[in-house]
């Protein structure tokens, strides 16, 4: 039976191991930050961290992450205490219909946590495989310019 760590609690699952992460979080524990968009790894609106890595839970399965922590956009803050991340898309409306949120979000608090001061190039270059169809990319790249700074305080 794959067990994996998500936002912190362990899960044993009577699921096949070949089983796609993204359906176990949607379907199987009720976590809907990670949304369905591609299925191919392109778009990135079902990006999780695995192990603090933004990685495309649309093309892992349970064996890939057996025996590894994922965390979710649940799993990142609470209401009551949001992410650095979470709070500076918050504030600055960093999204129109926020369907690539949760893409940008947990790519750029793996990308914060790696690098806590990343050049304009370097977000833009990190970000750049997250798909906004909106066109937000504006207010993205202002909630991200905030976030880093919060992240400082």
């Amino acid at each position: 039976m794959p067990r994996t760590t998500v936002n912190g609690e362990v899960h044993e699952l009577a699921l096949p191991r070949a089983t796609p992460l993204l359906s176990v979080l949607r379907n199987d524990l009720g976590l809907n930050g990670p949304k369905f968009g591609c299925g191919l790894g392109e778009c990135g609106s079902c990006t999780v961290l695995v192990d603090g890595v933004a990685a495309r839970a649309c093309v892992l399965t349970l064996a890939d992450v057996e025996n590894h922590s994922v965390v979710t956009l649940e799993g990142l803050g609470t209401p009551e205490k949001p992410h650095p991340v979470q709070a500076a898309f918050i504030a600055t409306a960093g999204a129109q219909c926020g369907y690539c949120l949760n893409g940008m979000i947990m790519t750029t608090a793996a990308l914060i946590a790696a690098n806590p001061n990343p050049t304009e190039d370097e977000v833009r270059e990190t970000l750049r495989y997250n798909l906004c169809r909106c066109g937000s990319h504006v207010e993205i790249l202002a909630a991200v310019r905030l976030a880093i700074e919060w992240s400082h305080r």
